[in-house]
């Protein structure tokens, strides 16, 4: 089954993403993106580290 991610859940992992690369994460950013992933996960019936792997892969090594 693959795991559906959400334009907003992207939109969050890029944010943060891009933060950790210029070396200025927030802890904002990090909570609310930790927070999204554990909703979305809930929600979806799949567990979140699953989710939070799968949206690091789409986002840090998109296929392509």
């Amino acid at each position: 089954m693959a795991i559906e991610l959400s334009d907003d859940l992207l939109a969050l992992e890029r944010a943060a993403w891009e933060e950790i690369q210029a070396g200025r994460l927030t802890h904002e950013t990090a909570e609310a993106v930790q927070a999204a992933v554990t909703a979305h996960a809930k929600q979806a019936g799949v567990g979140r580290y699953e989710l939070e792997m799968a949206l690091k892969r789409a986002v840090r090594h998109p296929a392509g």
